[in-house]
């Protein structure tokens, strides 16, 4: 792989994956109003049908992502990620010409499947950039990821104000179209010999299979990311009800939780391509169990603090713990499956990831309502904990490190 074209990959899916999170989460804001202007009414109501619309792209998103992650091992990434890119096109624009709520959640669904431009970069990053510095180089692109889910929600409250909801999503298309002309132009993929992939691929199916500690490893790693999204989901949707307990004016709670959801993001901002610099140099395995025991840890104080600064402060050190999760998840995907399937583990991946986004909201909403608000905390707690320690189990069967001669 040519040096400038693996970094000019990344630049381009950084600032696509960027774009693209931004298109799908600034309706963040605004999503109850416009089902209640496509003719909605009631809060509850409102409520559900925000949920159902809302979740419907990471439920077909899982369905179709191996799919995406076969044809990519298949044809390349860079087709696919022209597909995605033209698939958001269309359907951000046809959100903005939905005439009623079911033609709203039937293109949300039409996101998802057509969708899927950030999990292609991630296989494309990891499979076009060396093995020595790929830990370091999903850092990067999580980093572009993080930053849109940052974003999106800040420019979903302002740009309707300027443009109208629905002019709102023709604004994001276009900037998509900018993405899916980049993509085009710039990407560089180098693939081997169509003969040689195809006889990888007919000695994997006739052959034996992989050996027991990579399949061990690649199966903790697609735990991990769905038990990284149960977390993740579990606690965001609680936190301003939880909140409301420890602000004085009820005014300010909305605010409040904007910044404890915000700390979080800036925190896995700053530290993910740091901890994939550190993954590259100490070994993945070691990065991930670190991370995912000291997350666990700062969820117990979570549970009992007393004042809202102290809740925004252990959210932005969480933030930093768990910034540089995916990127090493990836990587150790990466590592451990033959060149020619890495894009359908990886697609496995974004599935297991898409799984815990709709598990942890219904296990997080559970808890809190049958329990209580703080033991949401101590639960999700426990099930870091056990992950870290199944982890940890795998670490000593198996080196982490890259061998000298991936190194080089």
């Amino acid at each position: 792989m040519n040096e400038s074209h693996w970094q000019r990959n990344l630049a381009v899916c950084f600032f696509g994956a960027f774009i693209n999170i931004i298109a799908m989460t600034l309706v963040l804001p605004f999503l109850p109003v416009y089902i209640e202007q496509l003719g909605v009414h009631g809060h509850a109501a409102i409520v559900q049908w925000s949920g159902i619309v809302y979740g419907a792209t990471f439920l077909a998103g899982a369905l179709v992502a191996p799919l995406w992650g076969r044809l990519a091992d298949r044809f390349g990434c860079k087709p696919n990620l022209i597909r995605a890119s033209i698939g958001m096109m269309l359907t951000m624009a046809l959100i903005g010409l939905a005439q009623n709520v079911w033609q709203l959640a039937g293109i949300r669904l039409l996101v998802g499947l057509a969708g899927g431009y950030t999990s292609g970069s991630y296989v494309l990053v990891a499979a076009q950039t060396p093995k020595h510095r790929s830990a370091w180089a999903l850092g990067v692109l999580s980093t572009g990821i993080m930053a849109g889910n940052l974003m999106g929600p800040l420019l979903g409250g302002i740009m309707p104000s300027l443009f109208g909801i629905r002019m709102t999503f023709f604004v994001a298309s276009g900037f998509i179209s900018l993405n899916c002309l980049a993509t085009c132009i710039l990407i560089r993929e180098d693939r081997p010999p169509r003969s040689q992939a195809e006889r990888g691929t007919r000695a994997a199916v006739r052959g034996a299979p992989a050996p027991l500690g990579n399949r061990k490893m690649v199966l903790s790693m697609l735990a991990t990311a769905t038990l990284l999204m149960v977390a993740n989901m579990s606690i965001e949707p609680i936190i301003t009800v939880y909140v409301q307990q420890l602000v004085s004016d009820i005014k300010t709670v909305t605010f409040v939780s904007g910044l404890a959801m915000s700390a979080a993001a800036l925190g896995s901002i700053v530290s993910a391509s740091r901890l994939g610099k550190l993954a590259d140099r100490i070994g993945g395995m070691k990065v991930v169990t670190g991370c995912l025991a000291v997350s666990g840890l700062l969820l117990i104080p979570q549970a009992f603090v007393t004042a809202a600064w102290q809740l925004i402060g252990l959210r932005f050190l969480m933030g930093l713990s768990l910034g540089g999760l995916l990127p090493c998840v990836t990587a150790l995907i990466r590592h451990n499956v033959p060149d020619e399937s890495v894009g359908r583990v990886l697609g496995y991946s974004t599935s297991s990831q898409y799984v815990g986004q709709v598990a942890g909201p219904l296990f997080g909403g559970f808890v809190g309502g049958h329990i209580g608000m703080r033991y949401v905390f101590l639960a999700t707690c426990v099930l870091l904990l056990a992950c870290a320690a199944g982890n940890a189990l795998l670490t000593p069967a198996r080196r982490q490190r890259m061998p000298a001669d991936q190194a080089r």
